[in-house]
């Protein structure tokens, strides 16, 4: 039975990535884009891990890791940047 709900939750998580992109591509001011983009990185994040936990596969929680980190530091980065000109 969990083998199920794990192939539902990777169905489920793939096709809210496949919506983060079509919203990233549909995005028409560059604040949606960044919202999508990092709407995307927390889906792939959550793929990450649930992928890790079916394959065990420790190290691919390193890479969701360093993916989160990667995405919250660009965020910010691409907002300060947005707003005020300059990135750092």
């Amino acid at each position: 039975m969990p083998t199920l709900f794990l192939i539902l939750a990777l169905i489920w998580i793939s096709l809210l990535l496949g919506a983060s992109v079509w919203a990233t591509l549909r995005a028409q001011t560059p604040m949606s884009r960044l919202l999508a983009l990092d709407t995307m990185a927390i889906i792939l994040i959550a793929l990450l891990s649930l992928i890790a936990h079916v394959e065990e596969r420790p190290y691919m929680l390193d890479s969701a890791l360093m993916l989160a980190l990667l995405a919250f530091v660009g965020t910010l980065a691409a907002a300060r940047f947005y707003s005020e000109g300059r990135p750092f």
